[in-house]
Formats: structure tokens, C-alpha cells, sequence
């Protein structure tokens, strides 16, 4: 399903939020394996960044309308004390498949059994995720809400000292929720 439906699909759906204060914060022995590379606990991700993630299901469409909002947030904290990432539940092949050249621009871990979804607490994907060096979660965002990934949005910017990226922006999908996270 990669790549498949359209943005006037996802605003069909009315949303709810779903908290982020209800999330878990992540054991510090988490594994995380990048695309290229060997696998470091969550606590070695974090001894220098924060951790900025957007995580998907790239089996779902709506995983694939927040795609291209995804990449431009984080392209915006770039250059900022924040590692960028998307978290896909899938094995590397359907990961390069789904994230095509952005495979490439950015830092990507596969979580097939979905142990990092599970960790963080996740209850929809996408999601987008602030992880703070201390392991800690102050904010998440679930599904595709404009107001809420403004906030982690806000959150990472504030954090790190950066410019906050305009959400909602012109071409971005209207609200919608996620899809299960835990299958």
C-alpha cells in the first residue's frame, strides 16, 4: 500500500486527540537498529540529542498523507541539538521501499515487531515524538491532528534553542486518525 490514497481522504475522518500524557517513558535498554548500522539502546541514542521521531506504518495510507508534512518538520530541525528520525514498523527492504530517496536523508529505524512502538505507549500511527535525553516523553503526538504535532513542533524548537516549522502549511493533509499501533 505504499504511497497509496489521497489527501482529501484523510479529511473525511473526524479526530479526537489522543493524549501524550498517558505515555510511558521508554525503558533506556530499548534497541534501535538504523537502516545502516548495528542496533544501540535508547540510552546510547540519546547520550548527546534528543530524539525527534515520526513513526510509521508504511502499510497504511495514512501513513503515507503525513509523509511529505514528516520530511518537511524535519528537515526544519535539521540543523538543530535534535536527532531527526522516522521509526517504520516494517524490516529494512519495505522501509527503502516506503521512504524512497528519504531513506537516505535521514536517520531511519526499522521496528518490525513493533518493540519501540510498543515501548513508547503508541496507540495510532503516524505519531510524531519527542524523547528527551533523559528518556523522558513530554510530548507526542498521535494520528494527524495540525494542532497537536504544532505542539511537539513547538516543544522540540523550545527544547533545542530553534526555529518552529509552520504547521499546518499549505498541502498538508486535513486531520485524521490513526491507525491501530499495535496489531
Amino acid at each position: 500500500m505504499f504511497g497509496e490514497g489521497s489527501f482529501s481522504d484523510a479529511s473525511a475522518t473526524s479526530v479526537e486527540p489522543v493524549a501524550s500524557a498517558s505515555l510511558p517513558n521508554p525503558s533506556l535498554d530499548l534497541t534501535l537498529t538504523p537502516l545502516s548500522g548495528s542496533g544501540r539502546t535508547l540510552r546510547e541514542w540519546l547520550t548527546t540529542f534528543h530524539l525527534a521521531s515520526v513513526v510509521l506504518d508504511p502499510y497504511t495510507n495514512e501513513s503515507s498523507w503525513i509523509l511529505e508534512t514528516a520530511v518537511r518538520i524535519m528537515r526544519q530541525f535539521s540543523g538543530a541539538a535534535v536527532r531527526v528520525n522516522f521509526i517504520v514498523t516494517c524490516n529494512e527492504s519495505d522501509a527503502r521501499a516506503f521512504l524512497g530517496p528519504y531513506a537516505d536523508e535521514f536517520l531511519v529505524y526499522c521496528d518490525p515487531d513493533r518493540a519501540a512502538v510498543k515501548a513508547l505507549g503508541l496507540s495510532e500511527l503516524p505519531a510524531f515524538v519527542l524523547i528527551q535525553s533523559n528518556g523522558t516523553i513530554p510530548h507526542a503526538a498521535q494520528g494527524w491532528t495540525a494542532a497537536e504535532w504544532k505542539e511537539v513542533a513547538s516543544a522540540v524548537a523550545t527544547l533545542t534553542a530553534w526555529s518552529k516549522p509552520t504547521i499546518p502549511a499549505p498541502g498538508d493533509p486535513g486531520a485524521f486518525r490513526g491507525t491501530p499501533a499495535l496489531v
